[in-house]
């Protein structure tokens, strides 16, 4: 029985799938959408929006609208969050467009950061292969208002 055992296995010991996770998300952050399988797909959405959330919750925005006596608790934090991020999400460049960029297109987005769209089967072994892509700027707005 599985009760309370969150996360596919995959086919892959625990090293080989951190190894392949870390690969692929940092992937989504640079490319902003990949392919793969519906099993990956869906397990690699839950690290994507642990990660975009933490880059929304320290964005530069915030600390710099912080008051006074609150921006060196903020930029402390920000600091440790890049730093937690950063044994995930190995690059550099990845590290710094999840905390900019990113972080600044969903600040005001509560979650959801990511869509799956099945895209059929592959051809050679049948497996159900579907798109993971972040939302684009202003997804969502025109129907908030």
């Amino acid at each position: 029985m599985r009760h309370r055992k969150s996360g596919r296995k995959l086919g892959r010991n625990s090293s080989h799938r951190d190894a392949m996770f870390r690969n692929m998300v940092t992937s989504l952050i640079e490319e902003e959408r990949i392919q793969t399988t519906v099993a990956k797909a869906k397990e690699l959405r839950r690290i994507a929006e642990k990660l975009i959330t933490q880059g929304r919750r320290n964005a530069l925005s915030v600390v710099e609208g912080a008051a006074p006596e609150e921006r060196k608790r903020l930029e402390m934090a920000r600091v440790a969050a890049v730093r937690q991020a950063g044994k995930t999400v190995r690059n550099r460049d990845a590290l710094q467009k999840l905390f900019g960029e990113l972080a600044e297109r969903f600040i005001d987005r509560p979650g959801g950061y990511t869509r799956i769209v099945r895209v059929g089967n592959r051809l050679g072994d049948n497996a159900e292969m579907a798109i993971i892509e972040l939302l684009p700027p202003g997804y969502g707005a025109e129907k908030a208002s």
